[in-house]
């Protein structure tokens, strides 16, 4: 046993099959991040406007953070309730559905072609309505659905605020993410693609972001509505330690404007205006 893995073995060893699986989901995505880095450093090929490893590093990035922060939430459901197949088979599934959605979009970027709004051969077309979409959904439906079980089955002996936080987060951010990502998915508001108005282009876009300085971007309101999962337990982890008395108020007055902001976003985003 090297030195590091015996570092490690104590901080793991007291998980459980649940936290493991969004541990190992976490691990995979944050695994293929370096290589993919260092190949994107010497890969200048483009795809609209961006370099085309930059779509791997941002999905393998935050569906690595996704599955950190569902790993770590857990520990706020009781128990025995992680522990049921009503709980175990949906997070497997969704552990899987990630894998295959990033390696998938990993590798249509190594081809030099989309991995979204890609309807050029009826494979890829298959894959992104068969494979792709359903993949997302059970990602997001579940963490949802583990969100539910936290606020029916919390772990004793919690802070309330964190305890809430996560909670609305999971639900909250995945329901909210399902809202703005429909019209995006499906291409109903200014076709396929991101963009609304402006240059069908990410050349201009915001450094690291990508986002659209020309017109609108539904990728503006998809990131406040994903990243509730991180911020509303923090807010919660901060309301116990500074209020006490009023962390759940306060959690829940920081899920309306994290809602706010999301549906200005999208308000923005489906006008044709570029996001500040």
């Amino acid at each position: 046993m090297t030195m590091r893995t015996a570092r490690l073995a104590p901080m793991t060893e007291h998980l459980d099959v649940a936290q493991r699986t969004a541990l190992d989901a976490a691990t995979i995505c944050v695994g293929l991040f370096l290589p993919t880095a260092l190949i994107a450093l010497a890969d200048a090929r483009t795809l609209d406007g961006a370099n085309i490893w930059a779509k791997p590093l941002k999905f393998q990035f935050s569906l690595g953070l996704h599955w950190l922060t569902v790993a770590m939430l857990l520990s706020f459901l009781a128990t025995g309730v992680r522990q049921r197949a009503s709980t175990l088979v949906p997070l497997h599934l969704a552990a899987l559905c990630t894998v295959v959605e990033v390696l998938y979009i990993t590798l249509q970027a190594a081809r030099g072609r989309h991995s979204h709004f890609n309807f050029e051969t009826r494979l890829e077309t298959l894959l992104y309505y068969g494979v792709m979409g359903p993949a997302a959904v059970a990602i997001v439906a579940v963490a949802a659905w583990l969100g539910w079980l936290i606020w029916r089955h919390p772990a004793p002996h919690r802070r309330p605020g964190l305890v809430l936080g996560a909670s609305l987060g999971l639900m909250l951010g995945s329901i909210a993410t399902l809202v703005v990502t429909a019209p995006l998915a499906a291409g109903a508001i200014d076709g396929p693609g991101h963009w609304v108005g402006g240059l069908r282009s990410d050349a201009r876009g915001w450094p690291l972001f990508g986002w659209s300085t020309t017109g609108g971007d539904l990728r503006v309101p998809h990131f406040f509505a994903t990243h509730l999962l991180q911020a509303l337990p923090l807010v919660g982890w901060l309301a116990d330690w500074i209020a006490p008395q009023h962390a759940r108020a306060t959690v829940w007055a920081a899920a309306a404007v994290g809602l706010l902001v999301t549906a200005l976003a999208l308000a923005q985003a489906v006008r044709g205006n570029p996001f500040l």
